[in-house]
């Protein structure tokens, strides 16, 4: 016979943190959601720029979970907005205590985006305190071009789960992304396009004799301006690496390439 177990519940009052100097700290642009910092903010139309920062001095409530609004415009060299997101409520929960959450916004330049520069301003307001902060930060959309764009790197196959660009051994990535502006035959209205994937060590050494590889030059729709990619990158062994991703247009005779650094770092707890 079992004797049922008498549970003792013990309820932990955790009081609410007040707010600080409400800031928008560490802004940096980003490979995709979660990836590391991106050196430039220069956009082929059709790219993604993805800007990550830390919203500090938040006002965390009792059961851990912050309230605040985040809203973003964008502006042309002159000053003129040219699109705008009005402020949104947003709930977020703080489990591990602080007042300290990663925040990032992002934007796409259009296929049909004018070439210039431009700012990305974000303003994030904290409804309990009512204060609010605003980052400004610059990009550059630069002239349609043959180019691959939009690199993240995910946890699945279609990329609805992003992932960041540092993972434990034994874990597998998918490493996303577009090509534009390629040419068309103009017999069959489709690209020629051959894509390769090159994993580099950190000397700059390819890691493997053949790269992964696509050839694409089909089934490609006249409306599509681009067509989107992925390679399945298993992380077999610790060390900091370069995915190098390049493409090459047997039309038009461009090549190009993107490095996309990816760390691998031993499980622990």
């Amino acid at each position: 016979m079992y004797a049922p177990l008498a549970l003792a519940v013990l309820t932990v009052v955790v009081p609410a943190q007040p707010a600080g100097t409400l800031r928008l700290t560490n802004v940096r642009n980003t490979y995709g959601e979660l990836g590391g910092t991106r050196p430039d903010a220069k956009l082929l139309p059709g790219d993604v720029l993805f800007v990550g920062f830390d919203i500090e001095g938040l006002s965390v409530s009792a059961d851990g979970h912050v309230t605040y609004t985040m809203g973003l415009e964008v502006a042309d060299a002159n000053g003129k907005a040219i699109f705008k997101q009005d402020p949104a409520t947003k709930t977020d929960f703080v489990p591990l205590g602080g007042t300290r959450l990663p925040a990032r916004a992002f934007i796409t330049a259009g296929l049909d985006q004018p070439p210039g520069k431009y700012t990305l301003a974000v303003t994030v307001t904290d409804l309990k305190s009512k204060q609010s902060q605003t980052l400004k930060q610059p990009f550059e959309v630069l002239p349609k071009d043959f180019g691959i764009v939009a690199v993240y790197t995910s946890v699945d196959e279609r990329g609805q789960i992003p992932a960041p660009t540092t993972g434990i051994v034994g874990q597998s990535l998918f490493v996303q992304f577009g090509v534009v502006g390629f040419s068309r035959s103009p017999d069959t209205r489709q690209p020629n396009v051959h894509v390769e994937m090159i994993p580099l060590d950190a000397e700059g050494r390819p890691t493997i004799e053949k790269p992964s590889n696509f050839q694409l030059d089909a089934g490609v729709d006249e409306k599509d301006p681009g067509f989107t990619l992925r390679f399945l990158l298993p992380l077999t062994r610790t060390g900091k690496f370069t995915v190098r991703l390049k493409a090459v247009d047997n039309l038009s005779k461009k090549t190009v390439s993107f490095d996309l650094p990816i760390a691998v770092v031993p499980s622990a707890n």
